[in-house]
């Protein structure tokens, strides 16, 4: 069993700044590839930004240069830091990990950017 559990979520004004968490736990060995999903309201969930075991980081263009996702190895936690958020931001935030060819998810975390 492998289980996220996602913080960091809430309400914040146009231009500000929130840090997501996900702490993975259960049966991960070694480095997984983990990732930020996000779905906004009406619509499909999208990739928001993913790091890969090895090699480079990976973003929507829609956050290029706003967001950064970062891990702590030794935590097995990944973290998304948003900068510069807007309304079009709001969403549900989820965590994901891919072990094995299976992916796993958090139960998501609501973020919302309004004034």
């Amino acid at each position: 069993q492998v289980q996220l559990v996602e913080s960091g979520g809430g309400l914040v004004q146009p231009g500000g700044s929130l840090r997501l968490s996900c702490a993975a736990s259960g049966y991960i060995y070694g480095i997984k590839p983990m990732g930020w999903f996000r779905q906004p309201p009406g619509k499909e969930r999208e990739l928001v930004a993913a790091i890969p075991s090895v090699g480079m980081t990976n973003y929507a263009d829609s956050v290029k240069g706003r967001f950064t996702i970062s891990r702590d190895v030794g935590k097995n936690t990944v973290y998304l830091q948003m900068n510069s958020l807007n309304p079009e931001d709001t969403a549900v935030y989820y965590c994901n990990i891919r072990i094995g060819g299976n992916d796993y998810w958090g139960q998501g975390t609501q973020v919302t950017v309004s004034s």
